[in-house]
C-alpha cells in the first residue's frame, strides 16, 4: 500500500474527509454484511430444494438409493450385506462412490475459504456450473430413456446425480460457515432442536428451519413430479440451479470481511502517514 505525507495544519480538510470516509465505511459494513449473508442463505435454501428433488428421484426411480444422503446409503449398504441383497448393495455403494468423487472434484474447483472472499466467491459458481453440466447430462439420458430404462441406466443416472450433489456439497463449504450445508442436514436438525431448547432468538432458529423445510418441500415436489410428470422431473434440478448461478453472479465481489481503513493521527508539528 502507498502512503501520503500530510503536515499538521496543511490539510485539515483532507484529513477530516478521510476520517469521514472511514466512519461511513464502518457504518455501512455491519449493515451490508448481514444483508448479503441473508441473500446468500436464500440461495443456499434453493440449492437445498434441488437436493430434496434429486433424493426423491433417486429413491423412487433409480434403484432405491439417495443422491445426497450418504448416511442413509451407508445404512442401505449394511442392510444389503445382512440380507445378501447384491442389487441394493451395488446401488448404494455406487451412490456413495459417486458422491465422494463429486465432493473431491468440487473441493478442488471451489477451493478453501479465504478471509478475502466475497459473500459468494467466484469459484463457488465455477463449481455450480460444473454441477449443472452434470445435471444436463442427467437430463438428456433421463428424457431419452423414459419408459424403457434398464437397470444399468438407472444406476448410471443415480451416479450422475450423486456426483453432481457431491460437487454442490463441497462448493458450499467454500463459504466457511460452520453448520451451513445444502446436502447433509442431520446436524442442522440437531442444531435446530438445540436452539429451541435454549430459547435462542428467532434470527438463529429461522435459517435452520428454512433449510430443512426446503429439503422436505423438494422431496415432496420431486416425488409428485416423478410419479405423474416424469418428463419434467429433471427440470426441478436444472432450472433452480441455473437461477442460483444467475442471481449469485450479481452479488458484490468485494471482500465480505473488509477491515476498516487506517485512521490518521496528528501529533504536534510532525508529519503523518495516511494509508491510501
Amino acid at each position: 500500500m502507498g502512503s501520503q505525507t500530510v503536515y499538521e495544519g496543511q490539510s485539515d480538510v483532507r484529513i477530516a474527509g478521510i476520517r469521514k470516509t472511514g466512519r461511513e465505511k464502518a457504518r455501512s459494513g455491519p449493515v451490508a454484511g448481514p444483508h448479503l449473508r441473508r441473500r446468500r442463505h436464500a440461495l443456499v435454501v434453493v440449492l437445498t430444494f434441488v437436493t430434496g428433488c434429486a433424493d426423491a428421484m433417486g429413491f423412487l426411480s433409480l434403484g432405491g438409493a439417495f443422491s445426497s444422503v450418504m448416511t442413509g446409503n451407508m445404512v442401505l449398504l449394511g442392510l444389503s450385506v445382512g440380507r445378501a441383497d447384491l442389487s441394493l448393495g451395488l446401488t448404494s455403494a455406487a451412490a456413495i462412490a459417486s458422491f465422494v468423487v463429486g465432493a473431491l472434484v468440487g473441493a478442488h474447483v471451489a477451493g478453501v475459504p479465504d478471509e478475502r472472499d466475497s459473500v459468494w466467491p467466484r469459484r463457488v459458481n465455477v463449481a455450480l456450473t460444473l454441477e449443472i453440466a452434470v445435471f444436463c447430462s442427467f437430463l438428456v439420458v433421463w428424457e431419452a430413456t423414459i419408459g424403457d430404462r434398464s437397470r444399468h441406466l438407472e444406476l448410471g443416472l443415480l451416479m450422475l446425480s450423486a456426483t453432481a450433489l457431491g460437487v454442490q456439497s463441497s462448493a458450499i463449504q467454500r463459504f466457511g460457515v460452520s453448520g451451513l450445508s445444502s446436502t447433509y442436514l442431520t446436524g442442522t436438525l440437531t442444531a435446530l432442536i438445540g436452539a429451541f431448547a435454549a430459547r435462542s432468538p428467532r434470527s438463529s432458529v429461522l435459517p435452520k428451519a428454512q433449510v430443512l423445510l426446503a429439503l422436505m418441500t423438494g422431496a415432496a415436489v420431486g416425488a409428485v413430479v416423478t410419479a405423474h410428470l416424469p418428463s419434467l422431473a429433471p427440470a426441478l434440478l436444472v432450472v433452480p440451479l441455473g437461477v442460483v448461478i444467475a442471481l449469485s453472479a450479481r452479488l458484490p465481489k468485494d471482500p465480505l470481511n473488509e477491515a476498516p481503513p487506517e485512521q490518521p493521527r496528528v501529533r504536534g508539528g510532525r508529519r503523518l502517514r495516511v494509508g491510501s
